[in-house]
């Protein structure tokens, strides 16, 4: 592979901002597996944004690239996995598995597309100094003949759509808005573009705790919700805490410790009988976990937190929750998944048509 920029690059990232900022240029902001594709003629390196290749677990989409992208390139972007109107993150991390005869079995099952939203390599030209607005032109260009599954991702440049957008594709799945400033220079692993996510709170149970790796003082709480047969489930954690608190914390929690008998988990004591009934332990091992220690302590459900959220993924919510307030005046029984509140759906077709 001879290309003007070479892998491993890590990807320009966004910070958070509570608002959409008028920045003159808006896209999706794409659930998905944030990669860079790297093609030059028949060899294709899908690098990912922790900078390891993901080429062998999606076969099908190295073919859809060989197809639709310029002989050589490097284009910026994102895995993603449809089902049905939504993405489907849940069944986009099932692809990552080490057994091959599974890896080619899933790419036939559920197929993966690219969409992509930046471009920094064409031919011999490294375009990673050019302004946004010339790097998203060529990227028009470049891909304006590609096909399904290989898309390039919609874009507004007015502010007042951008916010319809935040509101009106979240029911497809979508995570928010990406805002990108049109002089803006491509820098890898520099947060230099925005991101404007949904937040929303919810009333939790305090379920359990796990110690911090690197002290003895807690690290996580393990939150709960009930569904409407009175089933606890566990659906996250809360864990951005200062480190007094934490100390303070292990006091706190210490008159509600129980033995996971006593538990409304305590069909997961062991990560075996978890695997036969089906469920989601909150001390599970899988192949994303790396050998981490998840195992917890069980508390009596008794203990109610509200924190804000982005939104669910199925029936956990998708990424680390943050702690607003402890609510003694709530009772963990009301802590139940009719709170959360349900956007409208979307239909994802109709995104990738969007310009």
């Amino acid at each position: 592979m001879d290309l003007p920029v070479m892998p491993p690059v890590s990807p320009m990232l966004a910070k958070s901002v509570p608002n959409i900022p008028e920045v003159g240029h808006y896209e999706p902001k794409w659930d998905g597996f944030r990669t860079i594709v790297f093609r030059d003629g028949d060899d294709v390196i899908l690098g990912s944004r922790n900078e390891k290749p993901m080429t062998r677990y999606f076969p099908e989409l190295v073919e859809a690239l060989k197809e639709n992208l310029p002989e050589k390139c490097v284009v910026d972007g994102e895995i993603i996995l449809i089902s049905g109107n939504r993405l489907d993150f849940e069944g986009l991390q099932q692809r990552i598995h080490p057994a091959d005869s599974r890896v080619r079995m899933l790419a036939e099952k559920t197929p993966s597309s690219f969409v992509g939203f930046d471009l920094l390599a064409l031919g011999d030209e490294d375009l990673t100094a050019r302004p946004f607005s010339e790097r998203r032109a060529a990227l028009e260009k470049a891909l304006a003949d590609a096909e399904p599954p290989v898309y390039v991702t919609p874009a507004v440049n007015d502010l007042e759509r951008a916010q319809e957008w935040f509101v009106q594709l979240e029911g497809a799945g979508l995570d928010g808005v990406l805002s990108k400033p049109l002089d803006g220079t491509y820098q890898p692993n520099k947060r230099v573009m925005f991101k404007t996510k949904h937040e929303r709170t919810a009333d939790c149970v305090v379920a359990g705790f796990r110690w911090h790796k690197t002290a003895d003082v807690v690290g996580s709480m393990l939150l709960g919700l009930y569904d409407d047969s009175g089933k606890l489930h566990h659906v996250g954690v809360v864990a951005a805490f200062p480190m007094a608190k934490r100390k303070a914390m292990v006091a706190e929690l210490e008159p509600y410790q129980v033995e996971i008998a006593d538990h409304p988990w305590g069909e997961w004591a062991t990560q075996e009988t978890g695997a036969a009934v089906g469920s989601r332990m909150p001390g599970a091992q899988s192949r994303w976990s790396a050998g981490k220690d998840f195992s917890f302590v069980p508390l009596r459900p008794e203990l109610v937190i509200e924190v804000a959220y982005d939104y669910m993924e199925g029936d956990r919510f998708r990424h680390t929750t943050q702690f607003r307030r402890w609510r003694p005046d709530r009772t963990p029984e009301s802590c139940t998944y009719a709170q959360l509140e349900e956007p409208a759906d979307y239909n994802l077709g109709e995104i990738l048509k969007l310009q």
